[in-house]
């Protein structure tokens, strides 16, 4: 094929779906990963397009009223394959408007994902939508790989920890030559979510008057716009507790049923939200782990051989790592857990944590740039190959220059 056309590149997540055509530095489309459809009683009988009723992202949020809302993924995992297809539908001809059959494939897939859901997204792409190729690359990969942006060429490298914290779940993934250690992966239930879950809960016990159905909307914004991470939590309450006309922030808003205007007072909870991620007790007693600790129990458990550039090279990806100043009490914070096992006279091991300009979309960053090489078509696994050996030739991917998915 003399002119090709882009391929198309997808990242389901758990709270946002990103997509867009490679070579582009940020995706064309992000929605949320959510679906509406007419469920039970509600469908009508008579309708003869009951499968083509059904809205996703933000339109599906608007329409939860008349229809019922679902979430296709759960915790980086497809949750419904039907209302996955439905999603994947809407993502083609709805936002991207392109015809499935003219253009390769790459979707992302979370760590440890099973062979039978590679299975599964394969059947769904070659039967449902008959795409010429498919690639599914592992997420902690493209990630690494989009942390290129801000090293030097000699340093790209496809070793590293990465630090992917999304909407629902947070996982440590180590890498080594592109191979991720599934041994030695962490999973933490700690995660955008969970941020915005604790501060709604601050401003109800402090008795903020926000109307019950925007709670959660109000707490996601405040979490969004005010928040970021300090260095010292005693620290930072007596800093509020002397000035808190400095720090105090005022956040108004309107009442979506009577349009009156509330305002709500933020301040604690500028800090407070993301330091789950550093002293978790302070939301819940069910998981206890800090993030520093759990990042330095997962290099620790994987070869003695690759712990320097594991430490060397920790790279945040996910929009729950784009706090202020998270990389640099993350870095802080491991350092001295290496300092502590360091003989006296001796240099520590080098830690570096990487934050970068495309942390947010980095998975979906990384597969825009893999997807747009000419390598990527060599790798993909074909509509001819499917047709042959079926949906099994997606239980593994080959090696692409050191990636594998």
């Amino acid at each position: 094929m003399s002119q090709r056309l882009p391929a198309v590149v997808i990242d389901n997540g758990t709270g946002y779906t990103k997509m867009g055509y490679a070579a582009n530095d940020e995706p064309s489309f992000i929605i949320p990963t959510t679906i509406c459809t007419k469920g039970g009683a509600a469908v009508a009988k008579t309708s003869e397009i009951e499968d083509l009723d059904f809205h996703i992202g933000d339109d599906a949020n608007e329409n939860s009223r008349s229809y019922q809302l679902n979430y296709p993924v759960r915790k980086g995992q497809v949750d419904n394959w039907t209302h996955m297809e439905q999603l994947w539908q809407h993502c083609i001809f709805k936002y991207l408007r392109c015809d499935p059959e003219d253009h390769f494939f790459c979707l992302t897939e979370p760590p440890l994902n099973t062979p039978e859901n590679r299975e599964f997204t394969a059947e769904v792409m070659f039967e449902t939508f008959n795409v010429p190729g498919l690639y599914i690359a592992v997420q902690a990969v493209l990630a690494l790989a989009a942390s290129w942006t801000v090293k030097e060429a000699s340093e790209r490298t496809l070793t590293g920890t990465v630090v992917d914290s999304g909407d629902g779940v947070t996982h440590v993934i180590p890498v080594a030559e592109g191979f991720v250690i599934g041994s030695s992966i962490k999973s933490m239930p700690l995660a955008g979510r969970t941020v915005t879950q604790f501060i709604q809960q601050l401003l109800r016990d402090r008795g903020e008057k926000i109307p019950p159905a925007q709670q959660l909307e109000v707490a996601k914004t405040i979490k969004e716009r005010y928040s970021y991470t300090c260095p010292d939590l005693v620290k930072e309450f007596e800093k509020y507790d002397k000035n808190p006309g400095e720090w105090f922030q005022e956040y108004k808003d309107k009442e979506l049923v009577r349009g009156t205007e509330f305002t709500v007072d933020v301040g604690y909870e500028r800090f407070l939200g993301p330091e789950i991620f550093f002293n978790p007790e302070i939301f819940s007693s069910e998981y206890l782990t800090p993030l520093p600790d759990a990042i330095d129990s997962c290099i620790q458990s994987c070869p003695i051989d690759c712990r320097r550039g594991l430490y060397k090279n920790v790279v945040l990806s996910g929009g729950s790592t784009m706090f202020k100043d998270f990389n640099k009490r993350l870095q802080r914070d491991l350092s001295r857990f290496t300092k502590a096992r360091t003989p006296a006279g001796s240099s520590p091991l080098e830690v570096k944590v990487v934050s970068h300009s495309m942390q947010r979309y980095a998975v979906w960053f990384g597969g825009s740039m893999l997807a747009s090489t000419d390598d990527f078509y060599k790798h993909c696994h074909t509509k001819a190959n499917y047709d042959e050996l079926g949906p099994s030739i997606c239980r593994y991917n080959p090696v692409f220059g050191g990636v594998v998915g």
